[in-house]
This record gives structure tokens, C-alpha cells and sequence, in this order.
């Protein structure tokens, strides 16, 4: 992830308070400099993960999750998320009242009703789940 995508990134999220972080993978460089800024941040992922101290890590799959893994979020965010998981992360996200934000893969148009937000020079999109049915 370039350093523009990086910053412009912790920077939208840094509103949030509490946010949950699916899919991590092997890259926790969002989720520790939104901790790095005071936020309380959970990452999730299919698989066991390492993240530094300051973010919390639960196993957890987004198509059957743990709804208390997500109960506190205020927003529910994925970094380069596949067309098939675009609907489970919304409903989880909804499922708790928390905003639902994502970025796809690049050339994958999200199947969920959403608005666009470009980040701030980088040419990247955000894309933001509508409320309601998706």
C-alpha cells in the first residue's frame, strides 16, 4: 500500500472511536496506526494473524461472525475486499449500527449499495455501505 493510500486511509477511519478491521492478513499497517492514534482497534481474519500489541486480533469469519466480536464498533472496515464478501460485511456492520467502509480489489465493483469517497490524492476510492437492505 503506497504511503499517500496508507495516511489518507487512517486518516477518514481516525473518526471513528471503535472500529473492527476484517480480513486482516498480513497487513496490520492501518489497524496499528489507527491504535498508534488512540482508537481501540480489533482485526479479524479466517486464519491466525499477528498484530502488533496495541490491536486486539480475534479468529473470526465475516460469512458466520461472532456478532460480540463486532458489538462496539462504530465503523466495520476491510482493506481490498473480494465481491463475496461485500454483503457479509455490510450485515455485520449493519447488524450492529456500525458504518460499513471497504475497498475493493481495483477492478471489482462493489455489489452492495454504497457512495464513493475518493482519499485524498491518491486516486483511490472508499467505498461506504448504505443503511437498509443491501
Amino acid at each position: 500500500m503506497s504511503d499517500a493510500r496508507h495516511a489518507a486511509l487512517v486518516d477518514r477511519l481516525a473518526g471513528y472511536e471503535v472500529l473492527v478491521e476484517v480480513g486482516v492478513g498480513e497487513r496490520p499497517a492501518v489497524a496499528a496506526a489507527l491504535a498508534d492514534r488512540g482508537r481501540t482497534v480489533t482485526a479479524t481474519d479466517i486464519s491466525e494473524r499477528s498484530v502488533p500489541a496495541s490491536v486486539g486480533f480475534v479468529l473470526d469469519d465475516v460469512t458466520d461472525p461472532e456478532c460480540a466480536v463486532y458489538a462496539d464498533a462504530e465503523a466495520v472496515y476491510a482493506l481490498n475486499l473480494p465481491p463475496e464478501l461485500h454483503r457479509p460485511l455490510g450485515e455485520v456492520a449493519r447488524s450492529v449500527g456500525a458504518d460499513c467502509l471497504f475497498t475493493t480489489l481495483g477492478g471489482d465493483p462493489p455489489i452492495i449499495p454504497v457512495s464513493r469517497e475518493s482519499l485524498s490524492g491518491t486516486g483511490e476510492t472508499l467505498f461506504v455501505a448504505e443503511a437498509g437492505p443491501g
